[in-house]
């Protein structure tokens, strides 16, 4: 899989093995990045990927 790739909110899911509500709160919280198109959501895997490393700025901040 390519670093750039883009995945749905359900492709998210899988990845993650999380909820889908637990995708759209991590959003809302601004602990996701994900670029809304319509009524759908799409992520990048490599913001996946910095949350699950916990190398978003808000994840640090968090943690502090």
């Amino acid at each position: 899989m390519a670093q750039d790739e883009v995945l749905t909110t359900t492709e998210a899911v899988k990845y993650l093995k999380t909820s889908r509500q637990t995708i759209i709160n991590l959003v809302k919280a601004g602990r996701l990045k994900g670029s809304k198109i319509g009524r759908n959501y799409r992520f990048l895997k490599e913001d996946l990927d910095k949350l699950i490393r916990g190398e978003t700025e808000e994840l640090k901040a968090a943690s502090r």
